[in-house]
């Protein structure tokens, strides 16, 4: 007689995402884990190709230099430069937060605030000083 197979529990599933509004400061925390492998993975295949252009050769390289100085190297290195301010920004809200400060739902939903606008203000600043001074 084979043994009999236990029966499902009629207990609750634990909370996920279809459940929970969506606030600013949860998608924030999300977005910290987006960027990460973003960077991770856009830096590392940009930095490769870079390195295997260079050497390479000259014609290699200047291909290279002609598609990351032209307008899809430029939208890809201000999206990349956001990515690193906005992961940078909400890594100084989680350690924060890792102190006990800024756990309240206000202080919590104003820093997260704070991040998106910080990073696109340092992001704006940034690529305005590259087109002051190197005039892209």
């Amino acid at each position: 007689m084979a043994a009999a197979r236990p029966t499902v529990s009629a207990r609750p599933l634990s909370p996920h995402l279809s459940i929970w509004k969506w606030r600013v400061h949860m998608a924030v925390s999300i977005l910290h884990r987006v960027t990460g492998n973003a960077m991770a993975f856009g830096g590392v295949v940009l930095f490769l190709w870079w390195l295997v252009a260079a050497a390479t050769g000259p014609d290699a390289y200047a291909t290279f230099y002609r598609v990351a100085t032209g307008p899809v190297g430029i939208v890809v290195g201000v999206g990349l430069t956001w990515i690193f301010f906005q992961h940078m920004m909400n890594g100084i809200r989680h350690l924060v937060m890792d102190t006990g400060n800024a756990l309240e739902i206000h202080a919590s939903k104003t820093f997260a605030i704070a991040t998106l606008a910080g990073s696109t203000l340092l992001t704006v600043l940034t690529w305005a000083a590259i087109f002051l001074t190197k005039g892209i």
